[in-house]
Order: structure tokens, then C-alpha cells, then sequence
């Protein structure tokens, strides 16, 4: 995990004070992009396979909100190898999408960072000639 503890610290950073404590280290820490799409892939993938199971266990005879699918997957109906179909898709679909929030997101956070940690450093060298 990417925690930064005290002894993980350089010794530089740990005689400074600039550890940061494990709370807002684990706040800021980027989001694994391929964990996170598969998480999400598996999370759509296993819910369009339930709704289409259920749908089917329920009320075969009818097919009116999830048949409007197969206009956006390929080869998905309101069947059982429709519902195989539906998982793979919703899993490709979900593993997209979660992949490209984790890498905004990491891509956010590194920018806040640097803007506010350079922010940081004009503000302590601003009366620098005021010294001289």
C-alpha cells in the first residue's frame, strides 16, 4: 500500500514535520486503475445478469425494458445465453468506465497536489527580497 508512516519517511522529511498522518495519507492515495475496473466491470457485469435472470424467472413471456439492451450489446436478449451475453458485456462496459474514473480521479489528485504544495512554497519565499 502506498501508507507513508513515520519510519517510511526519509529522515529529512520525518526531522521536518512533513509526515502526513495515516488518515489523510490513505485520502490521497491514488486509486488502482485495474483493481478498480474490475471491481466495477464485475459489479455491472453480475447486475445486468441478475436483472436479466430475474426478469426471465419471473415473467418470461414479457420483454419490455431490458430487450431495448440489445440496441447497445450485440448479441444480448431476454434469454438465458442472452444473460451470459449481458455479464461479458456489462463486465468490458463497467471495466471502461471504472478504469478511466480511477485514472481521472489519480490524475485530480496528483494536479491538486502539485498546485497547492507549489502554491505552498510561493507563499514562503514571497518576502524573500524583503530580507536581503
Amino acid at each position: 500500500m502506498n501508507h507513508v508512516t513515520e519510519s517510511a519517511a526519509p529522515p529529512s522529511a520525518r526531522d521536518s514535520g512533513d509526515v502526513l498522518p495515516p488518515a489523510v495519507a490513505l485520502a490521497f492515495a491514488p486509486l488502482h486503475k485495474r483493481a478498480f475496473g474490475v471491481a466495477i466491470g464485475l459489479a455491472i457485469g453480475i447486475s445486468l445478469f441478475l436483472a436479466t435472470a430475474m426478469f426471465l424467472l419471473r415473467s418470461p413471456d414479457q420483454h419490455v425494458g431490458l430487450a431495448l439492451l440489445s440496441q447497445y450489446f450485440k448479441g444480448y436478449s431476454v434469454s438465458w445465453p442472452g444473460a451470459l451475453v449481458g455479464f461479458c458485456w456489462g463486465f468490458m462496459v463497467g471495466f471502461v468506465g471504472g478504469w478511466f474514473f480511477a485514472f481521472c480521479r489519480n490524475l485530480i489528485i496528483a494536479f491538486s497536489i502539485f498546485v497547492i504544495r507549489a502554491k505552498s512554497e510561493l507563499s514562503q519565499t514571497r518576502d524573500f527580497l524583503d530580507h536581503i
